[in-house]
């Protein structure tokens, strides 16, 4: 591919310049995203003129447009920390990661009861269990068993010294 005249360069930076400010007040075409694949194809030029060339001689240059690739990088990623996404795809993607943590925390704390419950259940069941068996032999008491000797009403007896 032969070079590019200083005017083509300087009216590819302006077409350039211009689908930047359009991508990045949210005006995408359809099927775009906000992004460098997207401006390339908006601004009619070829997308590898963003990136790192790497020449015959085995040494690396700086891409023709790759400027205005960094600065578009730049102004989408402050765009992106003020809280402004002029890709509504990617604003929906953040909204529904965040509903997505949101909603795991909920399962979570969620399990934390059950099992919780499912505990005191345990323990409720088995107490009530031990009630229901309790129940028959307080309404039956055994009798006395034999081997008990009464104890002599008589009180003038004395074992032992009281003093």
């Amino acid at each position: 591919m032969g070079r590019i005249s200083d005017t083509d360069r300087s009216r590819n930076e302006e077409a350039i310049r211009a689908a930047m400010d359009r991508l990045l007040r949210g005006d995408l075409p359809p099927g775009g995203r906000c992004d460098l694949k997207t401006l390339a194809a908006e601004a009619g030029v070829t997308r590898t003129g963003f990136y790192l060339k790497k020449g015959r001689d085995g040494g690396v240059r700086e891409g023709p447009y790759q400027h205005l690739g960094d600065e578009f990088v730049r102004r989408l990623a402050a765009l992106r920390d003020a809280g402004e996404m002029p890709d509504s795809r990617d604003a929906q993607i953040e909204r529904l990661k965040a509903q997505n943590a949101e909603l795991k925390d909920r399962v979570a704390a969620r399990d934390t009861v059950i099992e919780e419950l499912t505990a005191f259940k345990k323990l409720v069941l088995s107490r009530l269990a031990a009630q229901q068996e309790e129940i028959p032999r307080l309404r039956n008491p055994d009798p006395a068993p034999a081997r008990l000797t009464a104890v002599s009403r008589n009180h003038g007896d004395v074992i032992g010294t009281c003093s």
